[in-house]
């Protein structure tokens, strides 16, 4: 039961970022946005998704809520990570980069299930 809300819930969040992605996308080729709107928004997606799948978790299992909300923030900072390196076929991040994408998907998953 728990396993299948926390895929529900990451599904949930990855469906969340294809979305925002693809407005994010739509707001670049309409306004011609530059290189730090991007990177903001990138961040605020990354942070809403995570925050929005540990509402979900929190809202499923409706015990330790906080802490099905960093789960989900940890299983979807792997498996972003995991589809950044087989895109790329190599590790292209520093290492505080990737510390803090994983701060910010775990504090928005922890923030979502707190507030669930």
């Amino acid at each position: 039961m728990k396993m299948k809300a926390i895929l529900k819930s990451l599904l949930f969040s990855y469906a969340v970022t294809g979305i925002f992605l693809l407005f994010l996308a739509f707001l670049l080729f309409q306004f011609d946005l530059g290189e730090k709107p991007v990177s903001a928004g990138i961040v605020a997606v990354y942070i809403l998704s995570c925050l929005l799948g540990g509402f979900m978790a929190g809202k499923i299992l409706r015990k330790d809520k906080y802490l099905w909300g960093v789960l989900v923030g940890v299983f979807y900072y792997l498996l972003l990570i995991t589809v950044s390196f087989v895109a790329k076929g190599k590790w292209d991040m520093s290492l505080m980069h990737a510390v803090t994408t994983f701060l910010m998907c775990l504090g928005g998953g922890a923030l979502g299930g707190m507030l669930s």
